[in-house]
């Protein structure tokens, strides 16, 4: 039987992982292959990961490193293919990841054999400027991978996906030369983190956003983004960061946040570009401070039974483990729900399709509620 465990927990509002409790969980786990949903979407799914460095300025947490190195996956529709599936980490990354999280009983690499829906390196395909692009920001000390089930399903059905490590803000991540840089921000007190981290988070987007949209893209598919059709999802700390990301970024044009508070305020002047909050039901002293400063169309919505890795790959794969983390959105139900409301928030504002699912309380999605003041039109 699986022990219950708070090893995904939040921390003065930002993610990270608790090694509190170590556990055991049951030996048949051990044979267990964790596999994400597949894509709702009827495009076949590529992804392929940049290596980028910006020399312009010196590395958000480790000063004497005069440049920032950034890793980035993008997913994307892509030539029907039957090659090799993309992987979901590598065995460090997965070691890391489940040390950090006091998971014991399970094999250290057993995240890193994920099955994706992905192809590693497939052809894209679509037309000049015709998708939009979506940016993903994950919670501190977790992957960007932590995001791939929503990725994969947002490729599927047309879009380009970037999904960002934030260098020293995970528990683990790998560079194409074999180097593995590991989470000096977790080891920041909580109070001096969060500003720094925020900033840093949207001048790495602003930076990847430069390297995709430049004249000399480091993507060959580039081509395919519509850059007047941009937003942003971020989760936890990632989420936190979008509004700061929009403010300085005028490119995204719209920001969803995943389970973040808003640890660097929205000032006085407002956000009026569309956003939306969609977390756990529980009080944040943050969203409601700030809610009267989104002054553009603005969503505040719920999820009832959601922990706060339900809204990332953690909660489907670890109850695939055999992890109890105390989730009651069983199975996959935490990434339908997920995928839903992104996917409707990215029509509406993206492509200027109406979402009904938006409008009101869903009798296929009674877990989630509105909240905050009225819907603004």
């Amino acid at each position: 039987m699986a022990l219950k465990t708070r090893a995904l927990a939040t921390v003065t509002g930002l993610s990270t992982l608790s090694a509190a409790l170590a556990f055991a969980v049951p030996a048949a786990s051990a044979e267990t292959v964790p596999a994400l949903p597949p894509p709702t979407g009827s495009r076949q799914v590529g992804m392929t990961s940049l290596y980028l460095k910006d020399t312009s300025r010196p590395d958000t947490w480790v000063p004497s490193v005069n440049a920032r190195e950034l890793m980035v996956s993008l997913w994307y529709p892509a030539k029907a293919h039957d090659g090799q599936r993309a992987p979901y980490m590598t065995s460090n990354e997965s070691q890391a990841l489940l040390k950090g999280s006091g998971i014991t009983g399970v094999p250290g690499d057993v995240l890193s054999k994920t099955r994706t829906h992905a192809f590693r390196d497939a052809l894209p395909v679509g037309r000049v400027r015709g998708m939009p692009l979506v940016v993903l920001s994950p919670g501190l000390a977790w992957q960007r991978s932590s995001l791939t089930s929503l990725a994969e399903d947002l490729a599927s059905r047309g879009y380009v996906v970037a999904g960002i490590d934030h260098t020293y803000e995970t528990h683990a991540t790998t560079f194409p030369d074999g180097r593995v840089t590991t989470c000096v921000a977790c080891t920041v007190p909580a109070e001096e983190r969060a500003e720094r981290a925020i900033r840093g988070r949207a001048a790495d987007v602003s930076f990847v956003l430069d390297q995709l949209l430049g004249r000399h893209s480091k993507w060959k598919g580039s081509v395919l983004i519509d850059p007047s059709r941009i937003a942003m999802v971020g989760m936890s700390l990632g989420g936190g960061s979008v509004p700061e990301t929009m403010l300085r970024d005028t490119r995204v044009r719209a920001g969803l946040n995943l389970d973040g508070p808003h640890r660097v305020a929205i000032p006085e002047r407002g956000l009026q570009r569309p956003y939306m909050i969609l977390g756990q039901a529980r009080p944040d002293a943050t969203w409601d401070r700030d809610w009267p400063h989104v002054t553009g169309w603005k969503r505040w919505l719920a999820v009832h039974g959601a922990i706060h890795s339900s809204f990332t790959d953690y909660d489907t794969l670890t109850q695939q483990i055999g992890v109890d983390q105390g989730s009651r959105l069983p199975g996959n139900r935490s990434v339908e729900i997920t995928r839903a409301y992104v996917r409707a928030f990215m029509d509406l504002h993206l492509r200027h399709r109406p979402q009904p699912l938006l409008d009101k309380p869903s009798a296929r999605h009674p877990e989630v509620t509105f909240e905050g003041r009225a819907p603004h039109p």
